[in-house]
């Protein structure tokens, strides 16, 4: 049996900035960066990952807010990136003319100060104020500062708040729904905000007005106002875990009006409609169906529903998007995706009709929609091995192509194959294989990528950075679509929740042996790689079929399970996970739990842990103690833990270019030595 830690050594390294705790990842970082920086083709790697991530020709993804296109753009001489807006008009020229609203790298020389770029809510309709969120070094946690988009200045005097994890949106010119941290009892155990309040313009920020009240123990609160013209109202709620919620409308009368839809239902209002997703079964309803109902007819107790999407056992929904007269839906068939077009009738079935071709194992998403507007939109179709191309157009009229991104690896002699491997259980799992063509006798390296977990799905995409640091070497890059993501729905997550995780990794496991049955790699040539969750993934692979692996990589990795509660955003995850705190989920969490299955007398394949000092959602001591066991137990362990980026464990492109030279660097040397 693996050797229990239950009384852990290594508790210190868990204080972020504590000096000991800095001084020894401080060795750990020099340590590896003399064996993986200094290999002598890591310069040169990271140099063409830097030419990538920085290069000019890269699609300039846009928003509409009125008459303008914003685009936040980072590039070789904007390491912290601009904010900048054109026209459709100049959008549409090969070069366009920018109006540069705030140069974030400036900023950060003027103030002396790290900022990281976290977005900005324009205000609607007026669209001449934002509030900007600027993080310190890729933190969760922000400062939020009121923006003139005239005058292209900060607005002396304006809403400002400072460093928490804030919501904070617009109701009128003068006035902001916030929930910030106000002190004590103002957050969540999650340390998330925990009331919403009215604030207005020229009031101290402490006398805001209390609007709405979530528990201490729920995840957060928040509120918003709907804009629409003739649909004005507000609406607050609060997140009582993950995936469970309450949704309110709030009356001019502060009167709370609850919006009856089941906990785990995703809700909100349009229009004269009320849209909801399905999380569980409801009224005859599948999971995973997406419906709509009459807004006042449901306030008033009829439950009449037109179903715009109900799953069948092969077809999830992937998302949705309106425009001023349609609603454009995503859905994905064994994680290929396409878009209809639903349109609404007085009574009876909506009209739908299918809106854009797209290639066989590629991917198309709605980028942007003027709801308010008009019936515009911009589309994104792109696949492995086929770079974006960015189309606008409006329902019932032609499309244009405003942009085509070029290749930036060659893909000569590269394919792209689905297959379905067979997990411990008998369920089918979907994988995508992107590479050379491997036949019989010709096994190579191979790298496998997975996540699995809060219903995020794994679709086709280009990825240059993976294109040059891996496929152009001749490595074969595999994702898998393993249980506890969406791809086939809310059954596919709710299917490897709590105590069923190990679904996943078996999931993971089963991919991993099939690539090896079919001539694909081998053993000691396939890696395996995944962050944040997918680090728990990567952490249950290297504790339960290490001999499925030559090396692992796990970036921001979750992997002390009896801890993860107490550090950080971890609070918050106990509805995918469990709860340490609770006597019946301690077992299953200690049986998953990566760093209390780790022992002396098991071999291990080498591993690389990476995180950030400035994460605040998965702590920083996850990536920490592993390390520590792992060399205590006389495994060999690398781990690098970049100062700054946050969750991202990237604030800029140099950053990027380093951490991902050091995990391909790390990977080829074990899983491709002779290559």
């Amino acid at each position: 049996m693996p050797l229990v830690i239950d009384d852990d050594p290594y508790l210190w390294l868990e204080d972020v900035t504590d000096e000991a705790a800095l001084a020894w990842v401080t060795e750990r970082n020099a340590e590896t960066e003399a064996v993986l920086a200094a290999d002598g083709a890591f310069a040169a790697l990271k140099e063409r990952l830097r030419e990538a991530l920085d290069a000019s020709d890269r699609i300039p993804y846009v928003t509409r807010r009125g008459a303008f296109l914003y685009n936040f753009w980072r590039d070789a001489g904007h390491a912290r990136g601009v904010w900048r807006r054109t026209t459709l008009e100049q959008y549409r020229k090969d070069a366009p003319d920018w109006e540069i609203l705030l140069d974030v790298d400036a900023l950060a020389a003027a103030e002396g100060e790290k900022w990281v770029w976290d977005g900005a809510e324009v205000r609607h309709p007026d669209h001449d104020r934002a509030l900007v969120r600027l993080s310190r070094d890729g933190a969760d946690a922000v400062v939020v500062r009121e923006f003139d988009l005239v005058t292209r200045s900060f607005v002396e005097d304006g809403f400002q708040v400072g460093e928490a994890k804030t919501r904070i949106g617009w109701t009128d010119a003068d006035t902001v729904l916030v929930g910030t941290d106000f002190g004590p009892g103002s957050l969540t155990d999650a340390g998330y905000p925990r009331t919403v309040r009215r604030w207005r313009r020229g009031t101290p920020l402490e006398e805001a007005t209390l609007v709405f009240e979530a528990e201490a123990g729920d995840v957060s609160a928040w509120g918003r106002r709907d804009t629409t013209p003739g649909y004005e109202r507000e609406f607050v709620g609060r997140a009582l875990d993950f995936f469970r919620g309450e949704l309110y409308l709030l009356t001019s009368d502060a009167t709370l009006v609850r919006i009856d839809v089941p906990e785990d239902a995703l809700a909100y209002a349009h229009r004269e409609y009320l849209i909801v997703t399905l999380k569980s079964d409801w009224l005859g309803h599948r999971a995973g169906s997406l419906l709509a109902f009459g807004f006042d007819a449901f306030l008033a107790g009829d439950r009449t529903a037109e179903v715009l999407f109900a799953p069948d056992g092969r077809t999830a929904l992937a998302g949705h998007s309106w425009t001023r007269h349609h609603l454009l839906l995503e859905t994905m068939r064994d994680v290929s995706t396409r878009i209809e077009v639903l349109t609404p009738a007085p009574a009876g079935a909506w009209a739908r009709t299918g809106l854009t071709d797209v290639p066989a194992l590629s991917a198309v998403s709605v980028v942007d929609t003027t709801p308010d507007l008009s019936d515009e939109y911009f589309l994104d179709v792109s696949g492995f091995l086929q770079p974006s191309t960015l189309y606008r157009g409006r329902i019932g009229a032609d499309t244009e192509i405003l942009k085509q991104a070029p290749a930036h690896f060659d893909a000569a002699g590269l394919t792209v194959e689905q297959f379905f491997a067979t997990s411990r259980d008998g369920t089918r799992v979907p994988y995508f294989v992107v590479g050379p063509d491997r036949g019989p006798g010709r096994p190579g390296p191979a790298l496998l990528y997975g996540y699995g977990g809060f219903e995020v799905s794994l679709t086709p995409f280009y990825g240059a950075v993976k294109g040059r640091a891996w496929l152009e070497r001749g490595g074969t890059y595999v994702i898998a679509n393993i249980r506890g993501g969406g791809e086939y729905g809310p059954e596919w997550h709710q299917a490897a929740l709590g105590a069923d995780r190990p679904r996943a990794f078996e999931d993971f496991a089963a991919v991993a042996a099939d690539l090896v049955t079919r001539g694909i790699t081998t053993p000691d040539r396939l890696g395996a790689v995944g962050g944040s969750n997918g680090g728990l993934l990567m952490g249950a692979m290297l504790t339960r079929c290490p001999e499925l692996f030559g090396a692992i990589v796990a970036q921001v990795p979750l992997l002390d399970m009896l801890r993860f509660h107490k550090l950080l955003a971890g609070a918050s995850w106990t509805a995918e996970y469990g709860n340490p705190d609770v006597e019946a989920d301690r077992p299953h969490l200690r049986d998953i739990s990566p760093y209390h299955r780790l022992s002396a007398d098991r071999a291990y394949p080498p591993v690389l842990l990476m995180t950030s000092t400035r994460d605040d959602r998965v702590h920083p001591g996850h990536a920490r103690k592993t390390a520590a066991r792992l060399r205590e137990l006389g495994h060999e362990v690398l781990l690098y833990e970049n100062t700054g980026g946050g969750h991202a464990g990237a604030g800029d492109n140099e950053q990027a270019a380093h951490n991902n030279a050091l995990l391909h660097t790390f990977l080829w040397r074990h899983l491709a030595p002779s290559d």
